[in-house]
């Protein structure tokens, strides 16, 4: 009877095993892969090769590979000393605008989220059927009366035309939404309320804990969004001192394709500061990456 009952068992594990390492050497899979890496790490590579190149190289050899002198210190040199280091005042001030916004723009979407998904109110579907109907809205078409709003209350020209319009983002306060609704259980609430425990503690001390990788997903995303924001800064600022690192760079751009003098001597300069400008974001990346891989009940377990 054993033997007659286990050989199926046998079987059927033996052909489940098979079907799983069929699966698995795909080889049309591996190389739909490998073609998406090489898509996307492509650009990236061009650019590092590129920022190690003299001027006369950048147009004389193969994009692709390395020229005859490898000039990247030189042109880390001069990209933090050409007029009079406003490259390092554009890094500041793009990683102020982005930190700032990032960080509120995740509490906000994070109390919003846990707000709408735990605290059932009249006119909560609706509300958040406009949220919905916000993601759809590209940011472009908000840019103008953004202006024309900020212009009368005369926040133009400061950092604050960046940073407001930044903390409020449709798409994380929907993520949250979504998240809160399974990540904090409703039974764990119950029980600190009736610990004693306040709204703004339960939230602080609880349910901020259990949305940590909704709250970093959140914060990367805005983060990213707003480094990379080059349209809303370049109608709200006139100052360079002020600048994102986006529009300072595109202003040397336009500089090196006027012409005249000197022109050519900016290229590697746009080169190797975008370069400079995508590490702290690669470096932001991989710092926060295991809080997504974080378990859902995370701060649920007493200290």
């Amino acid at each position: 009877m054993t033997t007659t009952a286990t050989a199926p068992a046998r079987a059927t594990a033996q052909a489940v095993s098979g079907n799983a390492a069929g699966r698995k050497r795909s080889p049309m899979l591996t190389l739909g892969m490998l073609a998406f890496l090489i898509y996307f790490l492509l650009p990236l590579f061009w650019l590092v090769v590129a920022s190690t190149k003299t001027t006369a190289d950048l147009f004389n050899s193969f994009g692709l590979w390395f020229g005859r002198d490898f000039a990247l210190p030189d042109n880390v040199q001069r990209v933090f000393t050409a007029q009079e280091g406003v490259y390092g005042r554009w890094l500041l001030n793009t990683a102020i605008y982005a930190l700032v916004s990032a960080g509120g723009a995740a509490l906000l979407a994070a109390l919003g989220g846990y707000g709408f998904a735990k605290f059932p109110f009249r006119g909560n579907k609706a509300l958040f059927g406009l949220v919905l109907g916000a993601i759809m809205v590209p940011s472009t078409a908000l840019a103008i009366p953004t202006y024309l709003i900020f212009a009368k209350i005369g926040l133009v020209n400061t950092p604050w035309a960046i940073i407001l319009p930044s903390l409020v983002h449709p798409f994380g306060l929907y993520l949250m939404r979504i998240y809160a609704q399974d990540a904090v259980p409703d039974s764990l609430l119950e029980a600190a309320r009736i610990d004693g425990a306040g709204e703004f503690r339960i939230f602080r001390q609880v349910v901020l804990r259990l949305l940590a990788p909704g709250f970093v997903t959140v914060l990367l995303f805005t983060l990213v969004t707003t480094w990379n924001n080059y349209f809303l800064p370049l109608i709200m600022l006139n100052d360079p001192s002020l600048y994102p690192v986006t529009v300072g760079l595109a202003n040397w751009a336009a500089q090196a394709s006027v012409g005249g003098g000197g022109s050519g001597e900016v290229i590697p300069l746009v080169v190797t500061g975008s370069l400079l400008s995508i590490i702290p974001l690669v470096a932001a990346f991989l710092m926060l990456q295991r809080y997504w891989q974080s378990g859902l009940a995370t701060g649920g377990v007493k200290q």
